[in-house]
């Protein structure tokens, strides 16, 4: 279940964020095993803020039987004009590899395409990510190119695959 989160839930993405270094730290940098329940709610108040401008709509991932915190997700880096936008995720480390990632980007597109009314759905993986890679292709998305030195982690350019997902 994909949901905004609610201040309520910081102790618990801090929780998952501490738990998951191992895996999603390579990948994203901020993921770090300091991270606190106040970092969370900084995070928080941005994901509020791009919302309200419609830069962004990130939300946390959520077991549907247990309420328990299973990662992140969203939409950002929103461009209305060419319609459209960048999605991302990451899953807390026990929960990896049971379709988590994979059913939220299956949501998270089709709400861009029928809600926002986007053309286009990018993910940006990181060469190397295998995980992330095999999401993107589960999904259906067409892995266009790698593209040098396309993201940026812990202050280092990394080459990353651009997957594409478009509408029908």
């Amino acid at each position: 279940m994909l949901r905004p989160f609610a201040d309520t839930d910081a102790d618990a993405f801090a929780a998952a964020v501490v738990e998951s270094v191992p895996s999603v730290s390579p990948w994203m940098a901020w993921c770090a095993s300091d991270y606190t329940a106040a970092d969370a709610l900084e995070w928080f108040a941005m994901c509020r803020a791009s919302e309200a401008a419609g830069t962004a709509f990130e939300f946390g991932i959520f077991c549907e039987q247990t309420g328990d915190f299973l990662g992140g997700a969203g939409l950002n880096d929103i461009r209305p004009l060419h319609r459209f936008c960048n999605l991302g995720y990451w899953v807390r480390q026990s929960r990896q590899g049971q379709g988590v990632a994979t059913r939220s980007v299956q949501a998270l597109s089709a709400h861009a395409f029928d809600a926002l009314g986007l053309h286009r759905v990018e993910i940006v993986v990181a060469v190397g990510n295998t995980a992330s890679l095999a999401v993107a292709a589960k999904c259906g998305a067409f892995d266009e190119r790698v593209a040098r030195n396309r993201l940026c982690i812990d202050g280092r350019a990394v080459d990353a695959h651009v997957f594409s997902l478009v509408p029908g």
